[in-house]
C-alpha cells in the first residue's frame, strides 16, 4: 500500500498530465479534454453536481497516469541501483604490443574509451567499459547487475569471455577489448529499459490502441449526433451530461491501464533478472509455439553422473566398484567425484582407509590420456578411463576384453549413457610402449578389465512435469544437443520432449528455426556463444546469456542475468500471462460499459421519456444521482484494478478456446455483474448523505 500512496509517484501522475503527453494515448487525452470543458462550465454555472462531475472527471484522469506512473516506478529501485554501479574509472589503455605480462599502460578516463581499445584490469580494478577478455583469466564480481553475491570466471576464448563495464575483477588479471561507446554500456542500456524510457508499443498493442482509438471516435460520433435529437425531442442536455455519457462509452478503463499492463509485463521479467531489449520480445513470448532447449544445463542437470557399476565375468559388484573408487581418487572432474559418491554412498562401500594409498602414485585424468587411476610401488595399476582406451590397452598386450563387458558397454550407450571401463595391470613391466601409455609408470605384460562404469546425463527434476505444461499450451519443444544421436534420442524419450535435433551444428539450429517459422510458428531459443549468434537473431524470441559472448548479447532481443537455461519457460509464461491480463482487462472493460448504459441513458430522458423507467433496473435515486454514481464508478475501477494489472491475471495452462471461456465467464460476465453493484453502492451514498 506504501507504493500506491507514494507522493512522488502522484507527482509523476500530475505531470503526466501535460496534454503533449496525454495525446500519446488519445481515450484518455479526450477524458482530460472533457475534464477541463466542464471545469470551465462548472465555474460558469457552479454547483455540486457540475463541481462533482469536474472533479471525478480529472481523478479519472490522475487515476490513469497513476497506474502508469506505479509501473514505471517499480523499476526505478532497480535503476538506482544500477546508477550505484557505475564509477568514475580510471582505465589502464595498452599501448603497442598487447602483452598481459608486462605491458605499456596509459591511464584515461573510462569515458573516453572507444571500440577496439585494449585495457588491462588487475585484482581490485573497476572493468571501465562492456568487452571481451583476449588474454588472462580472472575472478569477477557482478552483483551489482545481477545480484548474485558468488563471483564468476570470465576468462579468453570459448563462450565467457565477455564482461560488463562497472563489474569489478577480484584476482588476477586480464586483457580486456572493448566493444562498447562511452554511454551505451549494458548498464547505461539496462538503465533505460528498466525505467521505461526505451519501452515502445508492441504491435499487439498499437493495434488495440487503434481499436480503442476507433470505439472512441464513433462513441464521440454518437454524443455530438444525440444533442442536437435531444433537443429536437423536448429533451435538451446539459453539455456536462453529454461529457460525462462519452466519458462512460468509451473504453477507458483498458485505456487507463493499457500502458501499465505493458510496462509491468518487462517489470516481471526484471524480478526474474531478465533483460527485455524490448516490449515486443516480452509480447512475442506469449505467442511462442517452438521452444529450442539446449540439452546440458537446461534438460540435464549438465555433468553426467556414476549410476552404476557393471562387473566382468567372475568379478563381483563390490570389487569393481572399489576399482573404480580406487582409480578415481585423481580425478577431478564431476564425473570422477560421482563414482566415489556411488561407490561410498551408493554401495556402501564408505572412504577408503588411508592405508590402502598411502604409498601409491596416482595418475590425475586429462583429456589427452582420458584415463586416471593409481599405481602402487610393485608397479601395479588400477584404472579408469573412457572404454575405447582401457580396451586398446589391454588388447596391446595380449589381453582380451570379455565380450560381456562389451555388450554392456553397448547397452550403456544405446540407453543414452557414456561407458567407462576399470580395468588392473599386473606389476610385470615393460619398456615396449611406454610412449603409448605414457601415463603408466611401466607399460605391464598384464593386464584384465574388471568392468563397465555407467554414466548418465541426468535430466532435472520437474523438467518431465514442466515440459507436460508446455504442450498443454500447445508449444512444442525441441531438445539441441551436439550429442549422437542414439545419446540425444535417448535424453529425449526419457525427458519428455517432442522432438530433438542430435549433432547440431550452429548452420543446422538455423536452418531448424528457419523451417519452423516457415511453418507460421513463433520460436524461442537460448544460447550463449558466438556461434549462436545468427540462430538467437533469427528466433522470435532470443535469449542470451549473461555468462556468452559479447555477439551472443547483441544477437539475442533479451539477456538473463542469472545465466540460467531452464528460464526460457518461465519468460513464455510471463510473455502469455501479459497477453491473457490484457486481454481480460479489454473484455471487462467493454462490458462494464453496459452497466453504464442503464444507469445514464434512462436518467438522461427520464423526464422527456417516463417510459425509461423501466430501463432503470437498479432503481436509481434521481437522474443527477444516477449520472454521478457512473461517473464515480468509471474512476474508481480503475483504482481497484491496477493491482491487478500490476501483478497479471493468472496463467492456467489450456488451449484457446478453454481461456477464452474462462475470460468471458470471470471478466466479461464479472464486467457486466460488478458496474451494476457499485453504482448502485455509490447511488445510495449519494442519496443518503448529499441527498441527490
Amino acid at each position: 500500500m506504501s507504493q500506491v500512496f507514494n507522493p512522488q509517484l502522484l507527482g509523476m501522475a500530475v505531470k503526466k498530465c501535460n496534454p503533449r503527453q496525454m495525446l500519446t494515448t488519445p481515450v484518455m487525452f479526450l477524458v482530460e479534454v472533457g475534464a477541463a470543458f466542464t471545469l470551465v462550465l462548472a465555474a460558469l454555472h457552479p454547483s455540486l453536481f457540475t463541481w462533482s462531475i469536474t472533479a471525478w472527471l480529472w481523478f479519472t484522469v490522475l487515476f490513469a497516469n497513476y497506474a502508469e506512473a506505479i509501473a514505471e516506478g517499480r523499476g526505478k529501485a532497480q535503476a538506482d541501483s544500477l546508477r550505484a554501479a557505475k564509477v568514475d574509472a580510471v582505465a589502464h589503455r595498452v599501448v603497442g604490443e598487447k602483452n598481459l605480462v608486462d605491458p605499456q599502460l596509459e591511464e584515461v578516463p573510462a569515458d573516453s574509451l572507444m571500440p577496439g581499445d585494449t585495457v588491462l584490469v588487475v585484482a581490485g580494478d573497476v572493468i571501465p567499459g562492456d568487452g571481451d577478455v583476449i588474454a588472462g583469466a580472472a575472478s569477477v564480481d557482478e552483483s551489482a547487475v545481477t545480484g548474485e553475491s558468488a563471483p564468476v570466471i570470465r576468462e579468453s576464448g570459448g563462450d565467457r569471455s565477455a564482461v560488463t563495464g562497472g563489474t569489478r575483477v577480484l584476482s588476477d588479471r586480464i586483457l580486456v577489448n572493448i566493444t562498447s561507446k562511452p554511454g551505451e554500456t549494458f548498464i547505461d542500456r539496462m538503465i533505460a529499459l528498466v525505467e521505461g524510457a526505451e519501452r515502445k508499443k508492441t504491435p499487439n498493442e498499437l493495434a488495440l490502441s487503434i481499436l480503442l482509438n476507433v470505439l472512441t471516435l464513433i462513441f464521440l460520433v454518437v454524443v455530438l449526433a444525440l444533442a442536437p435529437m435531444a433537443a429536437f425531442n423536448g429533451a435538451a442536455q446539459d453539455p456536462i451530461i453529454l461529457i460525462a455519457l462519452l466519458v462512460c462509452l468509451i473504453p477507458t478503463t483498458i485505456g487507463a491501464l493499457l500502458s501499465a499492463i505493458g510496462i509491468a509485463g518487462m517489470d516481471r521479467l526484471v524480478q526474474r533478472n531478465v533483460l527485455a531489449m524490448s516490449g515486443r520480445a516480452v509480447e512475442a513470448a506469449g505467442d511462442v509455439s517452438t521452444l529450442l532447449l539446449d540439452k546440458t544445463g537446461t534438460i540435464t542437470v549438465g555433468d553426467r553422473q556414476a549410476v552404476a557399476f557393471i562387473p566382468a565375468p567372475g568379478i563381483s559388484e563390490q570389487d569393481v566398484a572399489r576399482a573404480a573408487q580406487v582409480s578415481s581418487l585423481a580425478d577431478e572432474t564431476p564425473e570422477g567425484r560421482s563414482i566415489v559418491e556411488l561407490a561410498e554412498n551408493g554401495l556402501g562401500l564408505g572412504q577408503l582407509p588411508e592405508e590402502s594409498y598411502r604409498h601409491a602414485n596416482f595418475i590425475p585424468f586429462t583429456a589427452n590420456t582420458r584415463m586416471s587411476g593409481i599405481s602402487q610401488p610393485d608397479g601395479s595399476c588400477i584404472l579408469k578411463g573412457a572404454a575405447s582406451e582401457i580396451s586398446q590397452l589391454v588388447e596391446t598386450f595380449g589381453a582380451q576384453v570379455p565380450q560381456e563387458v562389451l555388450d554392456a558397454a553397448t547397452e550403456v550407450s544405446m540407453a543414452g549413457g557414456t561407458a567407462l571401463m576399470v580395468a588392473e595391470t599386473g606389476p610385470v613391466r615393460s619398456d615396449d610402449a611406454v610412449e603409448r601409455f605414457p601415463a603408466l609408470p611401466g607399460t605391464p605384460e598384464t593386464a584384465r578389465v574388471l568392468g563397465v562404469i555407467h554414466l548418465k546425463d541426468i535430466v532435472k527434476d520437474g523438467i518431465i512435469e514442466r515440459f507436460a505444461t508446455l504442450r498443454a499450451m500447445g508449444i512444442r519443444t525441441v531438445m539441441v544437443t551436439g550429442d549422437n544421436e542414439l545419446t540425444a534420442k535417448a535424453i529425449a524419450a526419457e525427458a519428455g520432449v517432442d522432438d530433438f535435433l542430435a549433432e547440431a551444428t550452429p548452420d543446422e539450429k538455423l536452418a531448424l528455426i528457419k523451417k519452423e517459422q516457415d511453418g507460421g510458428r513463433m520460436v524461442a531459443m537460448t544460447g550463449d556463444g558466438t556461434n549462436d549468434a545468427p540462430a538467437l537473431a533469427q528466433a522470435d524470441v532470443g535469449v542470451a546469456m549473461n555468462t556468452g559472448t559479447m555477439a551472443a548479447k547483441e544477437a539475442g532481443n533479451m539477456v538473463d542475468l542469472d545465466s540460467d537455461p531452464t528460464k526460457l519457460i518461465e519468460i513464455v509464461e510471463i510473455g502469455k500471462q501479459l497477453l491473457i491480463t490484457r486481454g481480460a482487462l479489454t473484455t471487462f472493460s467493454i462490458a462494464n460499459d453496459v452497466a453504464k448504459y442503464f444507469a445514464i441513458i434512462p436518467a438522461m430522458f427520464l423526464v422527456a421519456f417516463p417510459g425509461l423507467e423501466k430501463l432503470n433496473i437498479m432503481g436509481l435515486h434521481s437522474p443527477q444521482s444516477a449520472i454521478l454514481s457512473a461517473v464515480i464508478f468509471n474512476a474508481l475501477i480503475i483504482v481497484a484494478l491496477i493491482p491487478l494489472a500490476l501483478k497479471g491475471v493468472k496463467y492456467t495452462p489450456g488451449g484457446a478456446a478453454a481461456l477464452l471461456n474462462r475470460n468471458l465467464m470471470i471478466f466479461g460476465l464479472g464486467g457486466v455483474i460488478v458496474p451494476f453493484i457499485g453504482i448502485k453502492l455509490i447511488d445510495m451514498l449519494l442519496s443518503g448523505v448529499f441527498g441527490m
